[in-house]
């Protein structure tokens, strides 16, 4: 593989901020939909092709259907930035599905070719590092996002190209609307910057909401010791038709307020044949279904071990959406409601995004997915 920008390469990154930014204080701006899938680099020379993860790791062993699509619909030598992500019509409307793509990281070959098959993966490019024999990695995003343009004009799937606007109105729809799609948010990029690997460059803009969620037991972190026990994470759920279910992790907390919280809980330590999910033991090196505790490939050496705690105080968290019936990522501690009540603590207090259809983002046909 001999292309003018060669592996490995860190991506772009983006910081958070809140609420669409102002272009004129960027020097003009780029908005665009925040997937929410992997992170991957393509390097494409020829017949060859090479998926790199945000990490570096290789991808390629793992979509061999979309190495195929980028054979056939990317140009003959070029370096791309971009998303690998899944889209399901579960319930209508084609969206992103996380948890499926995740599935699809497995060391067995013979899995790898039937989920190909089955959960299908995309590709959406959004950044171009080089074309044929030039690099564009220091010119500036304006230039290309053009070039990108015409490289890829006329895909329609499962290789796509991003929608973009410089409009800040119209961003601030797609921030609302496409949520409903599965998307994580919307990513500004300024319009004169060249592309600057594993640097900030970029604006990030996602949800938050807020649950009161109850408190169901703690992990230690990893730094604990007899002398000095920290909490590392809280393990939280929600009520289902009468019984506690496991939502998610907060864990975000200094140094002193692990400690304080470790000491802080320990009045409410139970054993774990009195607590909720006691029933859950006999699967503590298997996860049939997702619950705390328990192992997965993608925890594979960890220590998932829990200290139960009774199901008596209520949390107030900010999280930005959910995955299925779970925070989609860690959330972030707000405060102890004390006026609440844990049972009345449900998924009836969610925001429910609105559905919004894949396919009109990509604008593509349903067949393009």
């Amino acid at each position: 593989m001999d292309l003018p920008v060669s592996p490995p390469v860190q991506p772009m990154l983006a910081k958070s901020v809140k609420g669409i930014p102002d272009p004129a204080k960027h020097g003009g701006l780029s908005f665009e939909p925040k997937w929410d899938g992997f992170r991957c680099l393509v390097f494409k020379d020829g017949d060859e092709v090479e998926l790199a993860s945000r990490n570096t790791k290789p991808l390629t062993r793992y979509f061999p259907e979309v190495v195929a699509a980028m054979r056939e619909q990317l140009p003959e030598r070029c370096v791309l930035d971009g998303e690998i992500f899944v889209a399901l019509s579960t319930s209508g409307a084609p969206r992103l599905e996380f948890e499926v793509l995740q599935e699809r990281i497995h060391p067995a070959a013979s899995r790898i070719e039937m989920l190909s098959e089955k959960t299908p993966a995309s590709y959406v490019a959004f950044d171009l590092l080089a074309l044929g024999d030039e690099s564009y990695a220091e010119r500036p995003f304006a230039e290309r996002r053009a070039a990108l343009e015409q490289a890829l004009a006329g895909l329609t799937g499962p290789c796509f190209l991003t929608r973009t606007t410089t409009d800040p109105a119209e961003a601030e729809e797609w921030f609302h609307q496409f949520e409903g799609a599965g998307l994580d948010g919307v990513v500004a990029k300024p319009l004169g910057e060249p592309y600057r690997p594993n640097a900030r460059a970029m604006l990030k803009i996602k949800h938050e909401r807020t649950a009161d969620v109850v408190l169901a037991g703690f992990r230690e972190h990893k730094t604990s010791t007899p002398e000095r026990p920290l909490l590392g994470s809280m393990l939280l759920g929600l009520y289902a038709d009468g019984e506690l279910q496991h939502i998610g992790v907060s864990a975000s907390f200094t140094e002193k307020r692990r400690a304080e919280l470790w000491e802080e809980l320990q009045p409410l330590v139970v054993d774990i044949a009195d607590h909720p999910w006691g029933r859950w033991q006999e699967f503590l090196t298997a996860n049939p279904d997702r619950v705390p505790g328990t192992q997965s490939r993608w925890s594979q050496g960890k220590d998932l071990s829990f200290t139960p705690l009774r199901p008596e105080r209520v949390v107030e968290v900010a999280y930005d959406h959910m995955e299925g019936r779970r925070f989609r990522h860690t959330a972030q501690f707000r405060r102890w409601r004390t006026d609440r009540d844990p049972e009345s603590c449900g998924y009836e207090q969610l925001e429910e995004p609105v559905s919004y259809d894949l396919t009109k983002i990509l604008n593509v046909d349903k067949g393009g997915l």
